[in-house]
């Protein structure tokens, strides 16, 4: 892949925010994958408003990406642009304890904070209700868009209100979550759509019991999920049964293709072999899918977004012009 002239007049015009055939693999927790055409660091909200502006009617396929936990970029990379967010939307402001206060109690939060961050630094200061989130990777804006969950919540559960804009229209503002439509690890935030911040619910605590929660939680994943490059579950549980449990009994921990591998220690997470490739990633992917299909009649749904793919859904949207 090779930047056309339009990239190339694009990235002139955003200036230092833009870089041509930017690696996506690093930014993700596969570790593997191509670059994108161009990509567009927006470190503060006039960055923002600036690359809105040359984006709209550009024509140019566009995705928002944060840490990059629930991404798979294909080895050919991604022909489009990339936009992520930077320092600008990383602020965390813990509420204040006021015993008269007739709550709720809202922790505000910029898009680009990590969610164990957030999980940890409410411990620390004794709000309960986000040591959840330390076992989820993610960003809170990717959260935000997936309902990312574990442990028995998500953001359904917490979330009070969130800020957004669209990239392609003039759209945004702040929103309660009924506005989202949340799912199980879904959501109704359309691809053109970038959050931008939230306000999720805690309720006082004991900085010791939070504390300890966390250190729970981090111990369990530690004991019964995999490290490494893997991009956690990467298909949903279907109603009643467990996307993992399906994998295991079809024969699959283990399997290889290339330098990919179900994992031995939890069958709902594939690895990549480091400097390995995206595409056995896929490709063992869709072998999982066909082997599961054939044997327990159950067609599972990816839970990963796919970047570059022929046929993927690649959660990117095209700028065909203002408002559509």
């Amino acid at each position: 892949m090779t930047p056309t002239t339009r990239y190339t007049a694009l990235a002139h015009a955003m200036g230092s925010r833009a870089t041509l055939m930017k690696p996506l693999g690093p930014m993700t927790t596969y570790g593997v994958g191509g670059p994108a055409a161009l990509f567009a660091e927006v470190d503060e909200p006039e960055d923002l408003e600036i690359v809105r502006g040359l984006l709209r009617g550009s024509g140019l396929a566009t995705l928002v990406v944060g840490r990059g936990s629930n991404l798979l970029v294909a080895d050919a990379g991604f022909d489009g642009v990339v936009v992520h967010l930077g320092r600008g939307f990383a602020s965390v402001t813990l509420p204040r304890f006021h015993p008269d206060a007739p709550g709720p109690w809202v922790v505000r939060v910029g898009a680009a904070v990590p969610l164990p961050s957030l999980a940890r630094q409410a411990a620390d200061a004794g709000w309960s209700g986000l040591s959840w989130a330390v076992g989820v990777p993610g960003s809170v804006g990717g959260a935000i868009r997936m309902n990312a969950g574990g442990h028995g919540a998500d953001m359904a559960s917490c979330l009070h209100s969130y800020t957004w804009v669209d990239l392609v229209s003039e759209a945004g503002g702040t929103d309660d979550p009924a506005r989202l439509a949340y799912g199980y690890r879904s959501s109704s935030v359309a691809p053109s759509e970038v959050v931008l911040g939230a306000e999720v619910v805690v309720t006082p605590g004991a900085v010791d019991v939070e504390q300890a929660a966390v250190s729970s939680i981090v111990r369990w994943r530690r004991e019964h999920q995999p490290g490494g490059s893997n991009a956690g579950s990467v298909f949903t549980n279907p109603v009643g049964d467990s996307a993992g449990r399906l994998i295991e009994a079809a024969g699959l921990k283990g399997w290889r293709i290339g330098t990919a591998h179900v994992s031995e220690k939890h069958a709902n997470f594939i690895q990549a072999d480091k400097g390995g490739s995206a595409d056995d990633v896929r490709a063992l992917m869709e072998h999982v899918r066909g082997v599961v299909l054939e044997r327990s009649g159950v067609a599972l749904t990816e839970e990963v977004r796919l970047l570059g793919f022929e046929g993927g859904k690649t959660g990117a949207v095209s700028h065909a012009g203002d408002g559509e």
